[in-house]
């Protein structure tokens, strides 16, 4: 068998990619391959360039010639990739860089010689489909973008599922350092006179959403400071307070001090303090709520934006939900009967507790096909660590109680509790206790479901059984149902035959 017919055989049935975005930023050019749901998408492949494009622009109006080869060089490299695997779909956009440079338009000649078609973003369009993006991860967001690159900052205000006007303002990392030269307070009036000038200067209320690299490696030093319990920055979020000190403590470090924390690269630490100062400002004058940190931006959004409407409006989260657990055994249907027959030990919550329930069994039911020994660590590991859009820390830690419970490990830890409330993880947990219960029960088949019935009156919690499915009453099922009851402070009884009627 020759290595490409193996390669074939086994990529059947596989996430095939089928998307990319190229971004010519003015730090860096990167290439995204994305596979998965359209609705959910995963990264396939994220390679990068950093050619820092914009570095001279503040002195020179142009960008350097070392760093145009450079960003062409990888440029035609990522070409030859794309074509390599098919991809047609293909999206490329350069930003603040190549859109100020003299020069930007002999460089996106020299592009489209590569065999790409890119589209040169003005500053209002990269704020909107950078907004985008937040609007794809956070359904319901309500507040303002901020997306730092290495050459402009923008901001956009969002609410109702829509974008506002955007505007972009020359505060890039790579111009920050010379606005900064003169003292913090130099910095300081230099921004308040952008924001004033644009006509941003006045609260913006709800919350600031943070797109970008040198953003999130700011959540990445406040999580090591704070000893977080979680590994991604995605939906991690500091109050107007916590985050103003986050940015003061950061203005006053060095690269040095920066780049050996995990999750800041050393290009990313030269340019944290600049930003975390300039951020102060910003911060004092939009007077958001609290800040939020997105993985999802311009990338992202420029994917949202080719979305029918129908479906944009479906659930990021369980979409991916749903791609992840249905390939391990899980379906949907089944998880909905499911979900209909634990209700008795649910507490309400309403759509966000049902759709936190839904996932939590999908994940359950895939949980179920690892070996024994692997279901409670892997399984946790994919609350915890693995990247989940349109789902908060909140939720993160529900979902790891529930897998927890559905390995009979209801107990919460205690990097969960420092996530949500002790009773909120109890009631996860039996939720996951149920799961457990239903599995035992028949093996969770829709016909053991359909002629049982578990019920909670009072201080009892009782399995109905089917004449007919008597024979599943086992010492394995009561010993799951006691468990279940004691964890709700229940007695329990198994019955067969039809359940009383009120």
């Amino acid at each position: 068998m020759t290595p490409s017919k193996f390669v074939r055989r086994n990529s059947e049935g596989a996430d095939r990619p089928d998307r990319a975005v190229v971004d010519i930023g003015s730090n860096t050019v990167r290439m995204v391959v994305y596979a998965g749901r359209r609705r959910a998408p995963i990264v396939w492949l994220n390679d990068k360039v950093t050619a820092r494009l914009g570095r001279d622009l503040a002195s020179t109006g142009k960008m350097p010639k070392e760093a145009t080869e450079m960003a062409l060089s990888g440029i035609a490299r990522f070409a030859s990739i794309l074509k390599d695997l098919e991809i047609t779909d293909i999206q490329t956009v350069a930003t603040a860089a190549v859109r100020e440079a003299s020069n930007g338009p002999a460089f996106l000649e020299q592009v489209r010689a590569l065999g790409l078609d890119p589209i040169l973003l003005s500053g209002e369009e990269e704020a909107v489909i950078a907004a985008s993006g937040v609007l794809g991860a956070f359904p319901g967001a309500q507040g303002v973008v901020a997306d730092l690159g290495g050459g402009s900052l923008e901001l956009v205000e969002v609410g109702e599922g829509r974008c506002g006007h955007g505007i972009s303002l020359p505060l890039g990392t790579l111009r920050l350092p010379a606005l900064r030269a003169q003292g913090d307070a130099a910095l300081s009036k230099a921004v308040n006179q952008e924001l004033k000038d644009a006509d941003w200067a006045a609260p913006h209320a709800g919350t600031m959403y943070m797109v970008g690299g040198t953003w999130r490696s700011m959540a990445n030093f406040a999580m090591h400071k704070e000893k977080y319990p979680l590994t991604d920055p995605h939906a991690y979020s500091l109050s107007l307070d916590e985050a103003d000190k986050v940015a003061r403590k950061l203005a006053k470090m060095t690269p040095d001090q920066l780049s050996p924390i995990s999750g800041i690269s050393a290009s990313r630490a030269e340019g944290l303090p600049d930003a975390a100062a300039m951020l102060r400002t910003v911060l004092a004058s939009l007077q958001p709520e609290r800040i939020v940190f997105s993985s999802w931006g311009l990338r992202e959004g420029l994917l949202y934006r080719q979305l029918q409407e129908a479906a944009r409006q479906l659930d990021p989260f369980l979409v991916a939900v749903d791609h992840f657990a249905r390939p391990r055994g899980a379906s949907t249907s089944i998880a909905a009967t499911i979900a209909a027959w634990i209700s008795p030990v649910a507490h309400g919550g309403g759509k966000l507790g049902e759709r936190l329930r839904l996932a939590a069994i999908m994940m359950a039911l895939a949980q179920a096909r690892l070996e024994p020994n692997m279901r409670l660590k892997h399984s946790f590991d994919w609350a915890m660590d693995k990247r989940w859009v349109g789902l908060d820390h909140r939720g993160r830690a529900l979902l790891g109680a529930a897998l927890r419970g559905a390995c009979n490990k209801p107990e919460p830890t205690p990097e969960l509790l420092r996530l949500a409330s002790e009773e909120e993880l109890a009631e996860a947990a039996a939720w996951g206790l149920a799961i457990r219960l239903c599995r035992r029960l028949g093996a969770g088949s829709r016909v053991s479901l359909m002629t049982s019935r578990l019920e909670r009156d009072g201080e009892t919690l009782t399995l109905w059984l089917d004449e007919s499915r008597q024979q599943l009453a086992s010492d394995s099922v009561e010993s799951d149902l006691k468990n279940l009851a004691k964890w709700l402070g229940c007695s329990h009884r198994i019955r067969i035959g039809a359940p009383e009627k009120v």
